[in-house]
C-alpha cells in the first residue's frame, strides 16, 4: 500500500470527519430502533467501516451512479439521501426513499443515482456494468462506483462483470470493501488468493489495495483510481482492507471471532484515528468534535421523528407497482 497521504485543510478535515460520525451515530440508533422492533427483518451494519463510504464516495461527482450492497446505510448518507428518507424506509413507512417497500437492504433513489441496496450478493456488480455500458453507448463521460464485499468476490457474477467491463473498457470503479469475513467464513477459508486486488490481472484490469480504516487513504486512492477510469483507461478495482465491529447481521453470535480480535481493530477505529490526527496537527480542538457529534446526533434524532410521523401505506395499495410500468407523477 502506498505511503501515508498528507493532511487535509482544516475545514476537509472537518467535512470527513462529519460524514464519519454522522454514519456512525445513524447506524447506532438503528440498533436502538431494532431493539424497540421499529426496524423489522434484517439489518447489516457497517460501524467500522465508515472510512471507505465517506472517503470514496465523496469524490464521486453527483451524476455519477452508486451501486451497494444489503450493507448500505452508510452509503446512501455520503451520497446525499434525506437521513429522514433511509429512516422512514427502514420503518417501513411510505415516506421512504423507496416507499417502505424495500427496507434497511434496498435502499434507492433516482434522484441521487444511488441504484440499490441490493440483498443478493454480487447482484450490484452486472447491474453496474449495465449502468457504465449506457453511459458508454451514449457518450456520457462519467464513472459508474458499484460497492460489494469479498464475499462478492467468490460469486461468478464478479468474474463475468470484470470480464465484460475490460472487453468493452468500460468507466466502473468496483470497490471492494474487504472486511475479512463473508458472513461467518474467514477469508483465508473462502479465497485461494488472498491479496484480492490482484484478481484485476488476470482480466488486464488495474487495480490497487488500501488501507480502509484511513478516510485519507481511501480519498486519496479513490480519486487516483476515478482519474483512470474518466479519462477512458477502462475500469479499475479498488480494494479495501476494513473490519465492522458488529456482527454480519443483528442475529450474528460472532462465533467464528474471538473479542481479541475486534478489540484490536478497534483501536484502529477510523473516526478516532482521523480526530488524533487533525488534533495533533492544530487543525480541530476538542471543541470541534463535540460539535460535529452534536450535529450528527440531532441529525440522526431528527430523522427518527419523521420516520416515526411517517404514515403506513394502506392495505389496498399493497398490489400497486406489482405490474405496473412505471411509478405515479
Amino acid at each position: 500500500m502506498p505511503a501515508a497521504p498528507s493532511l487535509p485543510t482544516r475545514d476537509h478535515g472537518l467535512f470527513l470527519l462529519g460524514r464519519m460520525m454522522l454514519v456512525r451515530r445513524f447506524e447506532e440508533a438503528c440498533v436502538e430502533m431494532y431493539a424497540s422492533q421499529k426496524i423489522r427483518g434484517f439489518l447489516h451494519l457497517s460501524i467500522g467501516q465508515e472510512a471507505v463510504a465517506v472517503g470514496a464516495l465523496s469524490q464521486l461527482a453527483s451524476d455519477e451512479a452508486v451501486i451497494s450492497t444489503y450493507r448500505d446505510h452508510g452509503h446512501a448518507l455520503v451520497r446525499g439521501l434525506n437521513p429522514g428518507a433511509i429512516m422512514a424506509e427502514m420503518f417501513g413507512k411510505q415516506e421512504g426513499c423507496a416507499h417502505g417497500r424495500g427496507g434497511s437492504m434496498h435502499l434507492f433513489d433516482a434522484q441521487t443515482r444511488f441504484y440499490g441496496g441490493h440483498a443478493i450478493v454480487g447482484a450490484g456488480l452486472p447491474v453496474a456494468v449495465g449502468l457504465a455500458l449506457a453511459d458508454t453507448l451514449q457518450h456520457r463521460s462519467r464513472a459508474t462506483c458499484c460497492v460489494f464485499g469479498e464475499g462478492a468476490m467468490a460469486e461468478g457474477e464478479f468474474h463475468e462483470s470484470l470480464n465484460l467491463a475490460a472487453l468493452w473498457k468500460l468507466p466502473v470503479l468496483f470497490l471492494c470493501e474487504n472486511n475479512l469475513y463473508a458472513m461467518g467464513t474467514p477469508i483465508l477459508e473462502e479465497h485461494s488468493m488472498h491479496h484480492l486486488a490482484k484478481k484485476a490481472d488476470a482480466y488486464d484490469i488495474a487495480s490497487s489495495r488500501v488501507d480502509g480504516m484511513d478516510v485519507l487513504a481511501v480519498e486519496e486512492a479513490t480519486g487516483l483510481a476515478l482519474s483512470h477510469v474518466r479519462h477512458g483507461s477502462g475500469p479499475f478495482l479498488l480494494e479495501c482492507l476494513t473490519y465492522r465491529f458488529r456482527g454480519h447481521s443483528m442475529f450474528d453470535s460472532e462465533a467464528y471471532r474471538t473479542k481479541a480480535e475486534v478489540e484490536a481493530w478497534k483501536k484502529r477505529d477510523p473516526i478516532g484515528g482521523l480526530v488524533a490526527r487533525l488534533q495533533s496537527a492544530g487543525l480541530v480542538t476538542a471543541d470541534d468534535v463535540q460539535r460535529l457529534d452534536d450535529e450528527a446526533s440531532h441529525t440522526v434524532e431528527t430523522a427518527i421523528a419523521t420516520a416515526e410521523a411517517g404514515t403506513w401505506e394502506p392495505v389496498s395499495e399493497l398490489t400497486r407497482f406489482v405490474y405496473s410500468d412505471r411509478p405515479p407523477a
